[in-house]
């Protein structure tokens, strides 16, 4: 079982987890590791209105400063389930023998619909350093991790800018230290995903240069994934986890006017969610911004997938060649809209 002293081996940033009530019986114990950004939304609403809990499921919810820092648990089988960017590393891990799956979608960027955005110091714009994305070079700008699944974004950044990658400086760090890095002058620029640059934008810190959907209209930048034991020895709880989300990021799509906004008291209640569950505690910040869009059949962007894999092989990250067809197993989620049915709006 994932402990406090387990999470801070695995460089776990947030203390404590956040746990279900106990019932009568005991339910079947699944450790689920999110980034805690706002698109694990379908994971907070499935555990916060007990749809986990009607699936017979304890669902322990453990927050990661990044995706990177989920592998080894998983790999040892501490950890279950996962919300992950399908990065570099996730797929040299596969390749290397540990046993991940992607089995739905969490988050996509697509056009109008972008949780992230190129966000560069104030300072430098104000002072003229930087008027377009040319400028960027020389600059110091901050990744989550090496081939995450931001750097298919900063490659085809740099490619629009003519920029090299010797002419830029990356450094890795968490969304939240990118914010205040970007605030301190630590780092120029950033893609930190929101709420936490539109609350940079907002604080004044910082000024929009572009949006994520802009790079790549459409990019599969979070995906769920399941440990290999987990898929293949506790199938009937791989599927019933995936109805309980589907169903939370349902709900979620629900909540949502047709410009992908929080609206009316659906809204408010998820907002409210997200407020108990998230790193940001002002529900206004939910309602400052566009957040990526949840698929709420889990759809899965395979031509986006095979893009990120492509351009990681022409940085030469991946160890060795990457079948998505060994990676990915939808059989979990085709299980759950069997029983659920396509989604209609609600």
């Amino acid at each position: 079982m994932l402990t406090r002293r387990s999470l801070a081996k695995w460089g776990a940033a947030a203390a404590g987890t956040l746990a279900m009530p106990a019932i009568a019986q005991t339910p079947a114990k699944v450790t689920l590791g999110v980034p805690n950004a706002a698109t694990d939304v379908g994971y907070f609403v499935a555990h916060a209105r007990g749809y986990f809990k009607e699936e017979g499921l304890d669902v322990e919810i453990l927050p990661f400063p990044s995706a990177a820092r989920m592998i080894a648990p998983m790999a040892s089988g501490e950890l279950h389930t996962a919300a992950g960017g399908p990065s570099a590393g996730l797929y040299n891990a596969i390749t290397r023998g540990i046993e991940i799956r992607m089995v739905a979608d969490k988050s996509k960027n697509t056009v109008g619909r972008s949780s992230i955005k190129i966000v560069v110091r104030k300072a430098l714009v104000e002072s003229g350093r930087v008027k377009t994305i040319a400028d960027l070079k020389g600059l110091k700008y901050a990744n989550g991790a090496p081939g995450s699944s931001a750097t298919s974004g900063f490659h085809l950044l740099f490619k629009k800018a003519g920029i090299r990658p010797d002419e830029v400086t990356e450094i890795s760090m968490s969304f939240p230290q990118q914010v205040q890095a970007l605030e301190t002058g630590a780092i120029d620029f950033a893609m930190p995903p929101d709420p936490a640059g539109t609350l940079a934008i907002k604080r004044g810190t910082v000024v929009k240069l572009m949006d994520g959907w802009e790079l790549i209209p459409s990019h599969q930048v979070a995906v769920t994934l399941y440990e290999g034991r987990f898929a293949a020895q506790r199938v009937e709880h791989g599927r019933r986890f995936m109805r309980a989300f589907l169903r939370g990021v349902r709900d979620h799509n629900d909540a949502l006017d047709d410009q992908g906004n929080f609206a009316g008291a659906k809204g408010d209640a998820i907002i409210d969610i997200l407020v108990k569950y998230g790193s940001f505690k002002d529900p206004a910040i939910y309602k400052a911004f566009t957040l990526a869009y949840c698929d709420p059949d889990g759809t899965l962007d395979m031509k986006s997938l095979q893009d990120d894999i492509d351009i990681f092989q022409e940085l030469k990250m991946l160890e060795r060649p990457v079948d998505l067809k060994k990676v990915v197993d939808l059989s979990f989620r085709d299980w759950a809209l069997q029983q659920l049915g396509p989604y209609k709006k609600s």
